[in-house]
């Protein structure tokens, strides 16, 4: 059960190209992010579609993946775990980043 305690699994569409950056110590990164999309009917009976964005990092092999295969409107299964951390911007201001370190991907659907 310890497998559980920080498990993500989402399926969504690309919102943009994934960035690929090849760090010096030799590893490789992609970032990107995904949408879901969630449905409710209001009380006048109109569906309505709520998304959210999640942020992506996938490394390594899963990483190299990203790089050939995936694009742009790309609809892709991941499983993962939830990171946090913080970073400071160009202004110095302190931001805080919610991200999904993908271990698994699947693509889904057409490129």
């Amino acid at each position: 059960m310890n497998t559980l305690k920080n498990k993500v699994q989402l399926i969504g569409n690309l919102g943009q190209e994934p960035e690929i950056v090849n760090l010096e110590s030799g590893k490789k990164l992609a970032k990107f992010s995904i949408a879901t999309n969630d449905y409710y009917y209001n009380k006048q009976g109109d569906k309505i579609t709520e998304t959210q964005w999640h942020n992506i990092v996938a490394w390594g092999k899963t990483a190299d993946i990203v790089d050939k295969y995936v694009n742009k409107g790309q609809e892709v299964a991941i499983e993962g775990k939830l990171t946090s951390r913080s970073y400071e911007d160009n202004e110095g201001q302190k931001r805080y980043i919610t991200e999904v370190v993908c271990k698994e991907l699947l693509m889904l659907g057409k490129q």
